[in-house]
């Protein structure tokens, strides 16, 4: 392999390395390994067809000649994408710094105080804007977040309502198309009804449960909903607001007028339109729905020794929880992009939020005045930032685009020949002169450039907003350049992320994300491209899409792609919706069960309620595989009902099931479809795939198998493979006409983070990536091979072997003890790393997933801290450390306690915190003690203002 490849540097064990881990395994070459491990039968022939890799040089030059060909006009589309600017110190500091985009999600609450204090920032900001008590801290974008709120109103439809069967929701007809889209195809399968209209024409009916509306409407106007609200309560009906966020900072929040929910999108909160995404979507609502609330909520709790902290609420209503129970599937959602939204109203602060809006606003003011004075005229009577005209009859909307093109601009064109514009952050005087003589040459008319723009407004005083927001401290002390630096700085140094040590989470596979895949997200043809702009102008967008689509087509063996889904379980859904589309043009739509193992993750069962199926749960049998005849049984006593299998492989016990064609045959005698969950993609890619298998539609998580970061708990994208019979059905959009199974507001999803994995995937090549996928597996068997004498492997293959993750077995050690796998995760923060994955897919266990990417040395670390905590153990087993007073239960030591005057602790400080040399030489400090995890349940506050009495 030549040594100017990514594979040299993204791989951290070299051949003298791994000679010696597989004399550690028992076997003579990794080979042999690979060949013991992955059953013979499902093992590709031959190697993935793939362009040869390129070097990291190479890949600069080829992804700077995509990004050339991407045509940056100015564009005024709107339709809740907009220019923004990022200040550069958040860019710099945030976007572009990998302490905050390779974290994980911070259910490790003590090596996740800074990300979680930027997610509460972002929550505060979202409250005070909607003027709600509640907040989450990200959905995957606004039309997802529609959907959500719909099914949630559907929730809490009162007892009178449900069993009168109230099914139908009101969306008013002056919404985002898309956002209608998506709540159409979350709908469908839950049995509401959609009804459209307009609001001022609703006659409310019994049975409506709940309306949704648009504020400012699709057309920018500004409607007064107050009296619509009213008469929506008084018939009992919940009412969902999907609001643009910035113009709250003018105008009357929604919460002040009664609104149930408030939902939309941050992504003009600094975040580029990245052709579509990635943005955070955000959810407000009020604090009597907080247990129903979809996504994480940050909320405050306190140290065992009472210091304030922060962590995530009511995780016990979330999918991996609740499972077929949970009111939403979501997982990874855009905490990245909440954080840049909440640093950027943190750094502006309310003076600031409120010039750049009333800068907008005022733009806008003049230009309508300016195009009227033409002889067009303007439909909104109130409005923020977007303009809709009419056209006077001796001018065309052909004219006016023709014009405009020719000035690289881009307007929003309306079927029945209106023309729209929508203003951000980025206009200025020259830009507004510009769109100006547009319309003046097609009106045939001279205009008068301006040199300034004065303050304006239109809003009424009913509709302008006259409460405070960002009151807060935090959103006015850090306005200059330096103070958001370290303010930033002062956080991240808070949290574990892969710039400080392995993140060994099992089933989330933490690899590197390599610099030359990132660097392309910082390109201003990426970041800055409108998703519904005409496709000559995305040509290298759609050069590079299609690129990928088709090296993923190859990867997973199958003959069609989706890049639409946002996450992981957006893919499972969409996934489902596909086959389910399928069962009904072939006359099967009745099938109606899918059949998933019990250790599946909970995304599986929640995403298969959501796409309308039940579920019926198929055992594991002690070894840890799929129970064959437990399998076979509900198959046959489903068969007539069966619309697929949900099934992880490997397994999310990490072993490679010898079984996997065989139950896909059981599933297929059926006439059901095969669903492979690909949360354990990065032991497939090259040895085997899901097509070769026997599946017929899997997701991947570019965010675990191919290098694309977590981000802290997204943003990631879930594309979905499928089989040809299934191309036909898989999600559409409203762009190429056809919103069948629309599952993302952009048409291509989280098209901003796609040249991560194109980056990762042409780098490395055929050869790279099966490697990758080797050393993956050596690591994790190397892992167990150390390990297993002391704690013990829960599950092995047929052969001995794991897969590319492996279980830790720690209940034996609860009962002779008393130490939990809890305890032992909280240990490992003194020694400077990050838990692996707790309690799942095993109670009482830990799952330990290394990935490719990490050194010998690195991996021998964590070996000595696992086996110097089992010592720990030990001594509390023989008496030799108290059993109410030790390392492992008082873990973690924080840096203000272990320099306390006072120490009470039956061990030295040195024990507590520097137990082995490595840490000497490289400590990270834990910022709390041990967080009460009930005390913040108990009592919810949710945004910088709460505090305990």
């Amino acid at each position: 392999m030549k040594t100017d490849l990514l594979a040299c540097r993204h791989i951290g064990v070299n051949k003298a390395d791994a000679e010696v881990m597989l004399r550690k395994i028992g076997v003579a070459s990794l080979d042999e390994l690979i060949d013991k491990t992955i059953p013979a039968n499902i093992r590709l022939k031959a190697p993935l067809a793939l362009p040869a890799p390129m070097t990291e040089y190479e890949f600069a030059r080829h992804i700077a000649e995509l990004a050339g060909k991407n045509k940056l006009f100015t564009t005024y589309i709107g339709m809740g994408w907009y220019n923004t600017i990022t200040p550069a110190v958040i860019q710099r500091n945030v976007f572009e710094n990998p302490v905050w985009y390779t974290s994980y999600t911070p259910y490790q609450t003590e090596v996740s105080q800074g990300r979680l204090e930027a997610l509460m920032n972002f929550q505060t900001a979202v409250c005070d804007l909607t003027a709600m008590p509640l907040a989450n801290c990200s959905l995957l974008d606004e039309a997802t977040a529609a959907a959500e709120a719909v099914t949630m109103m559907y929730g809490l439809r009162s007892r009178n309502q449900q069993k009168a069967g109230a099914n139908v929701v009101f969306i008013d007809e002056n919404i985002f198309p898309q956002t209608l889209a998506v709540i159409t195809t979350r709908a469908i399968p839950q049995g509401i009804e959609i009804r459209t209209g307009k609001f001022r024409d609703l006659e409310f009916t019994d049975d409506l449960f709940a309306c949704v509306l648009q504020y400012p409407n699709a057309n920018g106007n500004a409607e007064d909903y107050r009296e619509f609200t009213e008469k929506a309560h008084t018939a009992n009906c919940k009412v969902a607001v999907a609001a643009d966020i910035l113009s709250l900072a003018l105008l009357t929040p929604p919460g002040e007028w009664g609104a149930d929910i408030v939902f939309g999108t941050t992504q003009r909160l600094g975040t580029p339109m990245f052709y579509g995404g990635p943005s955070a979507g955000y959810f407000a609502t009020r604090d009597e729905y907080k247990r129903n609330m979809p996504g994480r909520i940050i909320g405050w709790s306190k140290d065992k020794y009472g210091k304030l902290c922060y962590r995530m609420a009511l995780q016990t209503r979330e999918q991996h929880i609740k499972r077929e129970k949970a009111t939403s599937n979501i997982c990874t959602a855009q905490a990245l992009l909440a954080t840049m939204a909440g640093f950027y109203t943190v750094y502006h602060g309310q003076e600031g939020i409120r010039n750049i809006a009333s800068r907008i606003h005022s733009i806008t003011v003049f230009l309508e005045k300016s195009i009227s004075k033409l002889g067009f005229k303007q439909v909104n009577r109130q409005y923020f930032d977007t303009l809709r005209f009419i056209l006077p009859d001796s001018v065309s909307a052909q004219q006016i685009r023709t014009i405009a093109l020719s000035k690289e601009v881009n307007l929003r064109y309306f079927d029945n020949g209106d023309v729209g514009l929508s203003i951000d952050e980025t206009t200025d005087v020259a830009a507004a002169n510009i769109l100006l003589s547009i319309f003046a040459i097609a009106a045939g008319k001279d205009f008068q450039k301006v040199d300034d723009i004065p303050e304006a407004t239109i809003i009424s005083e009913e509709l302008k907003r006259q409460t405070p927001y960002l009151t807060h401290e935090v959103f006015s002390k850090y306005h200059t350049e330096t103070e958001m630096m370290r303010y930033i700085k002062r956080l991240d140094r808070k949290d574990i992320s892969l710039a400080q040590s392995m993140i060994s989470l099992g089933s989330c596979t933490m690899k590197l994300n390599a610099a030359a895949e990132m660097l392309p997200l910082s390109c201003a043809e990426f970041m800055c491209m409108h998703p519904l702009v005409p496709e000559d102008q995305a040509a290298g967008y759609r050069e590079l899409i299609h690129n990928l689509s088709e090296e993923l087509k190859v990867i997973t063996g199958f003959a069609g792609v989706s890049l639409q889904p946002n996450s992981g379980a957006a893919g499972e859904y969409a996934g489902l919706r596909t086959i389910r589309a399928y069962l009904e043009s072939i006359g099967q739509g009745h099938r109606n069960k899918v059949l998933i193992p019990a250790s599946a993750h909970g995304t599986n069962p929640a995403s298969a309620i959501q796409a309308g199926f039940t579920t019926v749960t198929c055992a594991c049998d002690e070894h840890g595989n799929v129970d064959m005849d437990d399998l076979r049984a509900k198959a046959e006593e489903n068969k007539d009902d069966l619309a697929a299998l949900m099934i992880t492989y490997p397994s999310t016990h990490g072993i490679f099931e010898t079984e996997i064609v065989e139950i896909c045959q059981i599933i297929h005698a059926c006439g059901a479809q095969v669903y492979m969950d690909g949360a354990n993609m990065n032991a497939q890619v090259g040895l085997t795939n899901p097509g070769f298998i026997g599946a017929d539609v899997c997701h991947l998580n570019l965010h675990k198998t191919f290098a694309s970061p977590h981000g802290g708990g997204g943003p990631g994208v879930g594309p979905i493979c499928v089989a040809e019979h299934l191309v036909p059905f898989l999600p559409g959009h409203g762009l190429f006409g056809n919103s069948q199974n629309e599952v993302s507001a952009a048409p291509f999803g989280s098209a901003g983070i796609l040249p991560i994995t194109y980056g990762y995937i042409r780098m490395m090549g055929a050869e790279g990536l099966t490697m990758a996928t080797k050393t993956a597996i050596l690591n994790a068997n190397y892992l167990a091979a150390c390990l297993k004498d002391t704690y013990g492997i829960v599950y092995r293959g047929a052969n001995g072997f794991v897969g590319h993750e492996m279980i830790l077995e720690c209940r034996k050690v609860y009962e002779e003890t008393g130490i939990s796998e809890n305890d032992i995760a909280k240990r490992l923060m003194d020694y400077g790393y990050h838990a692996p994955t707790l309690s799942f897919p095993v109670h009482g266990t830990l799952m330990i997933e290394p990935t490719e990417s990490e050194s010998l040395s690195e991996l021998d670390n964590f070996v000595l801290t696992m086996l110097t905590i089992w010592n720990e153990i030990q001594e509390v087993k023989n008496g030799e450390a108290d059993k109410e007073d030790n390392v492992l239960i008082n873990a973690p030591h924080p840096e203000y306690e272990v320099v306390s005057d006072q120490w009470e602790h039956c061990y030295t400080r040195e024990k507590a915190a520097y137990p082995i040399e490595s840490v000497r030489e490289n400590k990270f400090w834990v910022n709390v003690a041990r967080v009460d995890n009930t005390l913040g349940d108990r009592k919810l506050l949710p945004t910088c203002y709460g505090c305990f009495d």
